[in-house]
């Protein structure tokens, strides 16, 4: 992997806020209001590099040029380069946390009506998450931040309707911007693929009988990258919660495990047997276990076979349901998504999806089988990007390094495996498609018979 992470170019962020303000202008809307705390920071993290860590933040873009970012306290010590990025900025003590030093800041009413938010201004407010209209309701002026931001902002346009949820001009599963990738952005990504399943690795090689959850949890180095989620890792019947942080729970011969490590830009997930070969489960387990780990392997597979640039979605998903065997197990959930500094950010893998993958858009498998016979546990989860001829030349030239490791990892994925990727899939992860399903002998893994 890469000695250190690369970092995202001034220039770059200047070329998203402009590319934002042109789908302001493409939309009619005046103003975008763009939300942010702790939990929610990836679209104003993408246009600025501006993360408000304990805080809120907004980031107001004009459709006239205006840019203004609104902080607390702790966030004035954490702001980008204002100045190359065009941004004022003001400071809002109620972004900070409470009972911090105030010493005087404007209105939030006063800072918004000073950025150009009034009467009949038509205001698109992005939070996290745009809805559909057929499960949700409020039509597009469902909103997703604070109670007391989107009264504000309805009251300053002097009609609720005027103030429309715009978190897919930057998430929408078509054409959202942060769907898509920069080769610097990209580049940024491997790394922390490199980080997340090195550290999965090493958990891994630590992991044996006897040994608590939260003692294998410092293998899980996140290398001063900011976590996308919490560390997960679950033995035994606590794997059935799924997404659980660690705990004093012991690792037990025989037992399911899984592990899950994610920082922003990558996620690896492993799940299998803590056993060393079939002898040390039970009988009934054994015939299941092992019958379910082959045709999860080959849904795996087909996955990774059907995902290139130009295919859509829902081939996808067709291909990995006609290798499913539904008397095994069910999906948890769509198998796929895409993946930014949000662990997930949208997923077009639904049956029948018409979306065109497209270069650029960084994908997780994230198929996630749930037993239905006993208890035990398979999965494996790696990033891909897709790039085309064009993408593909910017990185070799650019990141020659990057290339190289790109284009060892898919010949260990199509000679070690047997798993053969169209040339548009990147894999990013260090262990792409790897999967021992006896987690205490890594040596052994599942290929795909030819």
């Amino acid at each position: 992997m890469a000695r250190s992470c690369p970092e995202i170019p001034t220039e770059l962020y200047r070329e998203r806020l402009a590319r934002t303000v042109e789908r302001l202008c493409a939309q009619k809307w005046d103003v975008l209001v763009a939300y942010a705390d702790r939990e929610h920071s990836a679209n104003v993290a993408y246009l600025t590099g501006f993360d408000p860590r304990f805080e809120e933040a907004l980031l107001l873009l004009s459709s006239d040029g205006r840019r203004k970012l609104v902080v607390g306290n702790e966030g004035l010590g954490l702001l980008p380069d204002t100045r190359a990025l065009g941004l004022e900025v003001e400071l809002f003590h109620e972004f900070s946390l409470m009972g911090l030093l105030q010493n005087g800041s404007r209105t939030l009413r006063e800072i918004l009506r000073d950025s150009g938010l009034g009467r009949g201004q038509r205001i698109g407010c992005a939070g996290w998450k745009c809805y559909d209209e057929r499960r949700r309701g409020g039509g597009p002026q469902a909103l997703d931040v604070p109670s007391y931001l989107a009264d504000l902002l309805r009251d300053l346009a002097g009609d609720p309707k005027w103030v429309v949820n715009a978190a897919g001009l930057f998430m929408d599963v078509s054409d959202g911007l942060r769907v898509f990738n920069e080769p610097a952005q990209i580049a940024q990504f491997e790394y922390a693929a490199g980080v997340t399943s090195e550290g999965l690795l090493s958990f891994l090689r630590h992991l044996r009988p006897g040994v608590a959850e939260c003692e294998l949890e410092k293998h899980l180095d996140a290398r001063g990258i900011p976590l996308s989620c919490h560390r997960m890792i679950s033995f035994g019947d606590k794997v059935r919660r799924g997404i659980s942080s660690p705990s004093a729970q012991r690792a037990r011969r025989g037992e399911p495990c899984m592990v899950a490590f994610g920082v922003q830009g990558a996620l690896n997930c492993r799940a299998g047997m803590i056993a060393a070969g079939p002898d040390d489960v039970t009988g009934a387990l054994r015939e299941f276990y092992l019958t379910l780990v082959t045709n999860y392997f080959q849904v795996l597979a087909a996955w990774y076979g059907a995902v290139r640039v130009g295919a859509s979605a829902g081939t996808v998903v067709r291909a990995v349901e006609k290798a499913r065997d539904r008397k095994l197990y069910r999906l948890a959930y769509s198998p796929g998504h895409y993946l930014h500094l949000d662990e997930w950010v949208h997923s077009p893998f639904l049956a029948g999806s018409r979306v065109r993958l497209r270069s650029g858009m960084l994908l997780q498998t994230d198929i996630m089988p749930v037993s239905l016979g006993p208890l035990c546990s398979i999965a494996a989860e790696d990033g891909v990007v897709l790039a085309d001829p064009r993408l593909r030349k910017e990185l070799a030239q650019a990141y020659p390094d990057l290339w190289k490791r790109v284009q060892a990892r898919r010949a260990f994925m199509r000679e070690v495996l047997g798993i053969n990727l169209d040339d548009s899939v990147l894999p990013l992860s260090n262990i792409p498609g790897w999967l021992p399903p006896w987690v205490l002998d890594l040596d052994t893994v599942l290929i795909k018979k030819s």
